[in-house]
């Protein structure tokens, strides 16, 4: 791999044993990126497995997907002369997806999953298959991939199968943001439609490439979501002129959980110019007193790096199973060319990435729910300790508009909303597993529906984190800005560029876009001293 000075990914090669979730995220996001394939030692493996295959059908030998049926139909074989046919139906009868289309970058990164994982050389599949991917990829042919029909086994079979049936010439695919027939855009290309031979087809449909897809995409977002996160826990200190000891460095070494040490160590970097709060007065003989300051913040704050913490280290052991599973051979059957045999088994269920999944919405959506608690104290006068109510600018009472803005009220109503319903897409969807196909596939994984799920919790998070944003740099301004430190008032400029000074009350929708466009692409720069 080679990085520009951008950090902008220049190409990736594909071997089946090295692609790293980064690179995979960058290639996705990034379509200019070139795609390589093969090594010579994947060549060696894909024709090695491939001959095997040749082998065991001329033998005679019925081999499931290959000259026996799909699924529960495994007890019929056919000639090997028909295998090829077998594949083409394969394709056409998967093609039953429904639901809104893929994103391109959804398009892309299974695309790229896909072909890494034919590419390590267990699935007795031709080289020039995994390379046709690689060219529509780098030329910007994108198969068009409804979003639902997926159990997550075996594999992704309904929506890998537009992948193939675009490689084949056969569909409505996207070339270069333009919806054209699949032979067209291939044609156009010079690239040359497959015709599937013996295996090819359920080796690209018996896999959990597009559930991988998903799921790499929402980590790398939500790694993204628990910075800012951090970002606004900071900020929420300081406007509400909190006590920053809570995230002493002392505190987590007592509990040293890696994503609380982290999450803490980034707070306190981002609050490092900051004085801290006037310790209480003594007084050794006092009866009673109020306190003019609490002694403690509420948990939404002193708390936080213990919430994004979990999705921290929740993060750190996901990743580690996605690049397991983006790098496996995930279909089904496996060519074992150092013995000779073919094996049968389960490769394609998608269990570590539902599970996964399951547990990245769950940590995403209490990193929202902490956001949304944390915009409450804010807003509300009883608890901003002398901030306006709802962040309304400051008016004379003798002012003729005194009393008619209402701020940040709408605001915090929509976090909410968002909140309620990030926290709502925590069921878990490992716990829905049916019984499909005839009863041979009577447990799934539901794997693509978790990592959708996840996907849209880290969307509903980003909106919040939004929104949480502007109203700490509304509460900034009206606090003093000398309450920042050095990093959180370059974050303060860089939402202002986008977001201005709520003088009256206005519309804050497109606000609300161009501050989660920031967060999404990774262009809010949060940059606390090293």
């Amino acid at each position: 791999m080679s990085l520009t000075t951008s950090h902008q990914l220049d190409e990736i090669s594909i071997d089946g044993r090295e692609l790293t979730i980064d690179e995979l995220v960058l290639a996705a996001r990034s379509p200019g990126t070139q795609v390589f394939a093969l090594s010579a030692d994947s060549r060696r493996r894909i024709e090695a497995s491939n001959a095997l295959k040749h082998e065991l059908v001329t033998s005679g030998l019925p081999i499931y997907g290959v000259t026996a049926g799909f699924g529960d139909s495994n007890t019929r074989q056919v000639s090997k002369h028909k295998t090829a046919q077998l594949q083409d139906n394969l394709i056409r009868f998967l093609s039953t997806g429904v639901g809104p289309y893929a994103t391109p970058e959804v398009a892309r990164a299974t695309m790229v999953v896909r072909a890494n994982c034919l590419a390590r050389g267990a699935s007795g599949v031709r080289p020039e298959l995994i390379q046709t991917i690689v060219d529509c990829l780098n030329a910007e042919i994108l198969p068009r991939i409804p979003e639902r029909g997926s159990v997550g086994a075996s594999g992704d079979l309904v929506p890998l199968s537009y992948l193939a049936a675009m490689i084949t010439g056969q569909g409505t695919v996207s070339h270069r943001g333009v919806l054209k027939q699949a032979a067209d855009a291939l044609r156009e290309c010079g690239i040359q439609p497959l015709t599937l031979e013996a295996k090819e087809g359920l080796a690209l449909v018996n896999g959990t490439s597009f559930s991988s897809a998903y799921a790499a995409l929402a980590m790398h977002d939500a790694e993204r979501v628990a910075e800012v996160a951090e970002c606004c826990t900071a900020m929420a200190s300081q406007v509400l002129a909190g006590n920053p000891g809570h995230f002493a460095e002392f505190l987590f070494l007592q509990k040293p959980h890696d994503g609380m040490l982290t999450s803490a160590r980034a707070i306190r970097r981002l609050l490092s110019s900051v004085t801290p709060i006037d310790e209480p007065t003594i007084h050794p003989d006092v009866n009673f007193r109020e306190l003019e300051q609490p002694i403690q913040d509420r948990y939404s704050i002193r708390c936080a790096p213990h919430v994004i913490g979990v999705a921290r280290d929740t993060i750190g052991w996901v990743r580690k199973w996605l690049t397991v599973e983006v790098n496996s051979s995930n279909d089904n059957p496996l060519f074992d060319t150092a013995s000779g045999t073919v094996h049968n088994g389960g490769n394609f269920y998608g269990g570590h990435v539902s599970q996964a999944m399951d547990s990245v919405k769950t940590a995403v959506a209490s990193v929202g729910d902490l956001l949304d608690r944390q915009l409450e104290l804010i807003v509300d006068e009883k608890f901003n300790n002398g901030l306006t109510p709802n962040l309304i600018p400051r008016l004379a009472h003798d002012n003729f508009e005194a009393g008619l803005f209402h701020g940040f009220k709408g605001m915090q109503i929509t976090a909410s909303a968002l909140a309620a319903e990030a926290l709502k897409w925590t069921m878990p969807a490992t716990s829905f597993s049916r019984s499909t196909e005839a009863h041979n596939q009577d447990k799934v994984s539901m794997s693509t529906i978790a990592a959708r799920d996840a996907r849209s919790v880290v969307e509903l998070v980003q909106q919040i984190a939004a929104i949480q944003l502007i109203a700490l740099c509304q509460a900034a301004d009206l606090r003093g800005l000398d309450y920042l430190s050095g990093p959180t008032l370059a974050v303060y400029h860089q939402i202002r560029a986008v977001s201005p000074f709520l003088d009256r009350d206005r519309a804050l929708d497109e606000d609300i876009e161009r501050v989660t466009a920031l967060i999404k692409s990774g262009e809010l720069i949060i940059d606390p001293m090293p």
